[in-house]
């Protein structure tokens, strides 16, 4: 029988699911692999100043960490960084890992059983961030790792080169930068790791050019393998100006597989290819392996070495692919039969292993975090195998997400996921409306995925609805979705959450009165922007936000996006006028509303700077607004103390905008 619950006012409810214990479930498995029969993969530790630690699953079933504390698997090429490490069995046996130590951006080599400590691999640089490195493979047969080179050769944050690069595993590089070997030239800005063919004769990897961002335009590039010297007859054979390719591998017959959007969706495509030494290789035919389904079977290309397929050894492929939300599934390229694995999930990260018939991912669902799963191709069973999902609280102060389309201005869709304030013992006076915050995810070119998150718990068990909105320009909707933020930032993605955050109060969901915005990076953007150009919201909280175009366009961000307003905004050369116009810095005598702005002191991407700015022109305008900077933050905040002092931070903020009261969480001090 169902207990009664008591009723008290919208954001007063108690709830077991603090801001410490959100901050502790922050961050999900990542970059999974197979070493020998063992499965590896890098875990978060937000507890140990939010390092990256790398786990392995031993062949009793263990969890152990491969490297103890302070040690950090992380990459920061492009900033986003890409997959940090790669695993071998050796000739004896046993583990053989490198890796990138994110402190100084090194590579390591590490035999885990042996005795010896990680030994460096690479030199430190003089110049800039470093020499970086990302989406390494071993070639143990080679003596080497293949992987991508990232060298800054100016103390500007776009002075940097691009190539692929053989790094010998003798450690002869590691105080002789000469010692590299580079395998590619550096006429592309942008490189992903190379994958060599089954018979060692080419290799195939992904390449684009400012002004394009990846999930515009890019192109396949094809080199012969030379012993002891670069791939020679380097050609493309695949993408373009006007079309995406965002990972590519090969087939155990010797034929090139990718995922291509030329459709207007993510697709699986075969490549056969031939070619030698002299006459360099070429592009026979190209087959879609997928043809006509209207949905993702890839993502956009933040991470360097992100996977949504990988070849089976029977010639079958596993595959990510959904609309909206995301399935694995085995595809057998002789018939286009597609099989998905059963299982609660809904999120799969884009990362893949194969051992034999076994098929290894990180998914999560509405009702579990991401967790380390494996599918047995052989029977179709799954099972979780690593990081499992443990209900830190009773369940049934979870949320429970309803995912939605809207309608925006024109007749447009918008979809997004609600999830409505949710507690086991605990209702509203009748008649009450609930207070709602619009989440922004980042990007913009992101997703907002259908998962448990115990951030969204912690205010919706409290009594605060949270709506998750993939505005346009939102992934996994295919590319015409994508494309509706092209020089629409600021505009498209500010109607879009409004346009929800309307509805919910027009139907009676919301209280129209309590509307909040929330976001980070460039949600921060379209959470600032919100606050400057509508009057929906009554506060907001913007985290690590950009704030100012001009300044982002020019010279105060990263070489990975420092062009990505011209698609986004348009050319600065053509519409200087647009920057200024849609740049919160240059209207805050717009701003009416509270507002809680959080930085990382540390952040290249989206740097303080921006912030102080910003605050310098509200100072005396008599809005309130709180400033936290975090020391030792990033782009995105990794340390559980900074966790809790933001989501109580923010919590506060809406206690004291929505007249309730919250004694559990700090006051926030607010100036004006």
């Amino acid at each position: 029988m169902e207990t009664a619950r008591s009723a008290i006012p919208y954001g007063t409810w108690p709830s077991p699911i603090d801001a410490a214990l959100a901050a502790s479930h922050d961050g999900r498995p990542e970059y999974v692999g197979t070493v020998g029969d063992e499965v590896w993969w890098t875990a978060p530790r937000p507890a140990e100043d939010g390092r990256r630690a790398l786990v392995r699953l031993t062949a009793e079933g263990r969890e152990e960490s491969v490297l103890p504390a302070p040690w950090n698997v992380r990459s920061r090429v492009i900033e986003y960084g890409g997959v940090p490490w790669a695993g071998a069995a050796r000739s004896d046996g046993g583990p053989l890992v490198v890796f990138v130590h994110f402190p100084d951006q090194r590579l390591y080599a590490y035999e885990p059983d042996g005795a010896g400590e990680p030994r460096p691999l690479t030199p430190v640089s003089a110049i800039g961030g470093g020499l970086r490195w990302a989406d390494p493979v071993l070639h143990p047969d080679r003596g080497e790792v293949w992987c991508v080179l990232e060298e800054f050769t100016g103390k500007g944050p776009t002075d940097v080169r691009r190539v692929i690069a053989a790094v010998p595993l003798d450690g002869s590089a590691a105080e002789d930068r000469t010692a590299v070997r580079e395998l590619s030239d550096d006429r592309h800005r942008f490189v992903t790791g190379p994958r060599l063919s089954p018979d060692g004769r080419h290799a195939a990897w992904i390449a684009w050019d400012h002004p394009r961002m990846p999930w515009d335009g890019t192109v396949v590039m094809l080199g012969e393998v030379a012993d002891g010297g670069p791939f020679r007859g380097i050609r493309p054979v695949a993408g373009g100006t006007d079309e995406s390719v965002a990972q590519v591998d090969w087939a155990p017959d010797g034929s090139l597989l990718l995922v291509s959007d030329l459709s207007g969706w993510w697709e699986v495509q075969r490549l056969r290819v031939d070619g030698d030494a002299a006459a360099g290789p070429g592009v026979i035919a190209s087959t879609s392996l997928c043809p006509g389904r209207r949905e993702e079977f890839g993502g956009p290309l933040w991470k360097i070495g992100s996977q949504w397929f990988h070849p089976l050894d029977d010639g079958r492929i596993a595959v990510i692919h959904g609309r909206g939300t995301t399935a694995l599934g085995v595809l057998d390229p002789a018939d286009g039969t597609l099989v998905d694995a059963e299982g609660p999930w809904t999120e799969w990260a884009s990362t893949l292993a194969v051992s034999g018939d076994r098929v290894i991912g990180v998914a999560a669902g509405p009702r579990h975090g991401y967790e380390i799963v494996e599918l047995d191709t052989t029977t179709g069973r799954t099972r979780v195998i690593g990081a499992a999902h443990h209900d830190p609280v009773d369940p049934a102060y979870y949320p429970d997400p309803r995912p939605r389309t809207f309608t925006g201005p024109g007749g447009r869709e918008i979809h997004a996921q609600i999830y409505p304030p949710h507690h086991p013992g605990h209702t509203a006076p009748e008649g009450e409306l609930p207070p709602y915050v619009v989440w922004a995810h980042g990007g913009p070119t992101g997703h907002a995925p259908l998962v448990l998150d115990l951030e969204i718990a912690y205010f919706t068990s409290r009594g605060i609805g949270v709506a998750e909105v993939n505005y346009g320009g939102s992934t996994g909707y295919g590319r015409e979705y994508r494309e509706r933020l092209r020089e629409q930032w600021g505009v498209v993605d500010v109607e879009d959450c409004a346009a929800v955050a309307e509805e919910l109060a027009a139907e009676g969901t919301a209280d129209r009165a309590r509307l909040a915005v929330r976001g980070g990076s460039a949600g921060g953007w379209t959470a600032a922007a919100s606050l400057t150009s509508t009057d929906v919201y009554a506060c907001g909280t913007i985290s690590y936000p950009i704030l100012d175009l001009l300044g982002w366009a020019t010279d105060e961000t990263h070489d990975f996006e420092s062009r990505y307003l011209e698609s986004l905004v348009g050319p600065l050369a053509e519409v200087p006028e647009r920057y200024h116009e849609r740049s919160p810095l240059h209207h805050v005598d717009r701003i009416t509303a509270p507002f809680l702005l959080l930085q990382g002191l540390d952040d290249v991407i989206c740097p303080p700077a921006q912030c102080e700015r910003f605050l310098d022109r509200m100072a005396g305008r008599g809005i309130p607004h709180a400033y936290i900077a975090f020391e030792g933050e990033g782009h995105g905040f990794r340390r559980a103390d900074t966790m809790v002092r933001a989501l109580e931070a923010e919590l506060s903020l809406y206690a004291w905008t929505f007249g309730f009261a919250r004694p559990d969480v700090p006051l926030l001090e607010m100036e004006r």
